[in-house]
């Protein structure tokens, strides 16, 4: 008998406030600005890239480009996607949290 294996997708995995927000954090903790242009893309895959695509004005192959982790999106893309998403950027004294 074979073993089958499904791909794993994070983004099937973020369906609520508390889920993206504990993934964003462990993804700050990186410290790697592409891991988190590519967490966000994951989130907006969770979320609808079309529908994102239409609340910022940025195409969707822009979106997949800017958050592939391997895209250098400016900040003002990264606002206006958090922004779309309900997110909010916030910056904290290290130790903090």
């Amino acid at each position: 008998m074979s073993e089958q294996f499904s791909r794993f997708d994070v983004a099937d995995y973020l369906t609520n406030e508390d889920e993206i927000a504990a993934y964003l954090d462990a993804v700050m903790e990186e410290g790697d600005p592409n891991l988190l242009a590519a967490a966000l893309g994951d989130i907006a895959r969770a979320r609808g890239v079309t529908e994102l695509s239409r609340q910022t004005g940025i195409s969707r192959e822009g979106i997949y480009k800017a958050l592939s982790g391997t895209g250098n999106p400016a900040m003002a893309t990264i606002m206006k996607i958090t922004s779309a998403l309900g997110l909010r950027l916030a910056i904290l004294p290290r130790g903090s949290c």
